[in-house]
């Protein structure tokens, strides 16, 4: 009866031990992570409203002893930040919205029928994912500044003398025609998210449609769509969050029209140009206004964001 006693004392301490130890073990290592993620806002934050005297007090270390909002002030002047905003909408969020219907009615294709060359179209598919938009900005210029159909344009404008190739350069088409046609900044990857999720939708629910006389389309609309809140939710979150940080399209095909992204990158030289010696606090002011927007969009809907990953074929 000891032994039993003592073996049965032994095991309740262990699972006890247990008990106390995991909930230890797991807030440290949540508050690691999130100290390691939050780290970079908080030093942001903090950095912003500081004076340039507090830049070099050795003493300073988070909380400014000047508080100030003057390099809020310069920076919203040196970038225009309304301007640099309006242009960001305009180009890139309207395309990122576009990308995420287009996208959608792709991705249903894929799922759903089966033609021929489809196995070529998703191979296509796992390119357009691989293969980094730095490797192709260059033909992607020379399409942009001359766009033809197979050539048809330039024949044409060679039996008028004239070049009739449209320049969509420095115009929102060069940005909302990707999207139209599904070949947008991270489409691939859009599609293939789409694709997973239209998979484990059950097909009795698209059968029941189409005997009751409804097509594709009609299916699509009125059954489809209303059942993936879940998938359009998180694509709309991605691609809100690629436009908005997109620089290299941006620089690329904009040459006046600046986004906030670019403005960023172009922000120490626009500070030098003006002789003004706080560069630290006006970057800092800066990273926070143009993360801001999407900050608080994600702070809105991160609950339905977070309740959607584990739907939609995202792992690792």
């Amino acid at each position: 009866m000891n032994i039993n006693t003592r073996k049965f004392s032994s095991v309740k301490a262990k699972r006890l031990a247990v008990r106390i130890i995991t909930p230890i073990v797991r807030w440290v290592f949540l508050i690691s992570i999130s100290y390691v993620l939050l780290y970079p806002l908080i030093y942001m934050l903090s950095a912003s409203f500081r004076s340039f005297a507090d830049f070099t007090d050795p003493t300073v270390m988070w909380v400014p002893k000047n508080f100030t909002i003057e390099s809020f002030k310069a920076i919203w002047s040196v970038i225009d930040y309304p301007k640099a905003l309006l242009n960001t909408v305009i180009y890139e969020m309207i395309s990122a919205l576009i990308e995420v219907m287009t996208c959608a009615i792709t991705a249903y294709g894929l799922a759903r029928f089966e033609f021929k060359g489809k196995n070529i179209l998703t191979f296509v598919l796992l390119l357009t994912i691989l293969i980094p938009t730095e490797m192709i900005i260059i033909p992607l210029m020379t399409s942009m500044k001359s766009v033809d159909v197979f050539g048809i344009l330039n024949l044409i404008g060679k039996l008028m003398g004239t070049d009739i190739r449209p320049n969509l350069l420095n115009t929102p088409l060069a940005f909302y025609i990707p999207s139209l046609l599904s070949v947008g900044l991270k489409s691939g990857l859009f599609i293939y998210m789409y694709v997973q999720f239209f998979k484990g939708l059950p097909k009795e629910l698209e059968e029941a449609a189409s005997i009751d006389g409804a097509g594709p389309i009609k299916t699509f609309l009125t059954i489809v769509v209303p059942s993936s809140g879940t998938i359009f939710l998180t694509v709309t979150i991605f691609s809100v969050i690629w436009h908005w940080n997109d620089q290299i399209l941006a620089s690329m095909y904009l040459a006046k029209s600046h986004t906030l992204s670019v403005k960023l990158s172009l922000l120490t030289s626009l500070i030098l140009d003006r002789g003004n010696p706080d560069i630290a606090g006006r970057l800092m002011a800066s990273c926070l206004l143009c993360i801001l927007p999407p900050l608080i969009l994600y702070c809105i809907l991160q609950k339905q964001f977070i309740k959607s990953i584990d739907r939609v074929g995202i792992v690792g």
